[in-house]
């Protein structure tokens, strides 16, 4: 029988790696993501990522709980390696830049499976805090480093509530995500950002169609930088 999340706990406490083969958990997380590009998340067993990582089904037990976090694990890696975290000088800019990433990652194959989380989730209430705790949480953190550069430099007012703007910009792209009733194109990213940073942004600082005519490259830098002084 597969075991329970009510072993977690213990699972938690132990320090991740200490009594592991790293060679075998990177077998482990590299066959679970390349069923779960191929397949969904309840179509995908414990008995399919071993047979393709080579390992026996007990020494996944023994690592992961049961399967959801094997997938959750090998999801957050796939992730981290394809959504971008830039810092380009702007926070419009970065944000926007990260949006366009991350929305890119949630439409492809592996990205899909953000909805199936949410879903599995339903049904298991101990599955959905860790989703939150290793992938909502994280992933907000990452954004606020680029909102804490944004106030820093002088761009966002301080006194703006960052949690309900970071709610703000990326909720509208979830939200269509999940429903599926609108378009999760670059253009949409763009304006999300620019909608959001049109309320926050301080006096003096141009909007992202400014920004983006005198970033290199562009014809109206070009322009810009044939004009007689």
């Amino acid at each position: 029988m597969q075991p329970s999340l009510d072993v977690l706990s213990m699972h938690e406490s132990k320090p991740r790696g200490r009594h592991r083969s790293v060679e075998a958990e990177a077998s482990i997380l590299k066959a679970a993501l390349y069923l779960l590009e191929r397949k969904s998340l309840r179509q995908v067993t414990a008995d399919a990522i071993a047979r393709r990582a080579g390992v026996s089904k007990t020494t996944i037990y023994k690592w992961w709980p049961n399967k959801s976090l094997v997938a959750l694990d090998a999801y957050l890696g796939g992730m981290t390696e394809r959504v971008a975290m830039p810092d380009t000088g702007s926070a419009v800019m970065d944000f926007t830049m990260q949006l366009k990433s991350v929305t890119a990652f949630y439409k492809s194959p592996l990205g899909r499976l953000f909805c199936q989380f949410i879903a599995e989730g339903q049904s298991d209430p101990k599955f959905l805090a860790l989703f939150r705790e290793r992938f909502l949480y994280a992933r907000r953190d990452a954004a606020r480093v680029m909102w804490r550069r944004g106030v820093e430099r002088g761009e966002i007012c301080r006194e703006v509530d960052s949690e309900i703007v970071l709610d703000l910009i990326y909720g509208p792209m979830i939200f269509r995500l999940l429903a599926g009733h609108g378009s999760l194109s670059e253009q949409e990213s763009e304006a999300m950002v620019e909608a959001v940073f049109g309320g926050i942004r301080r006096s003096g600082y141009r909007c992202l169609g400014e920004l983006k005519k005198r970033m290199p490259g562009s014809p109206a830098a070009r322009k810009i930088s044939r004009s007689p002084v």
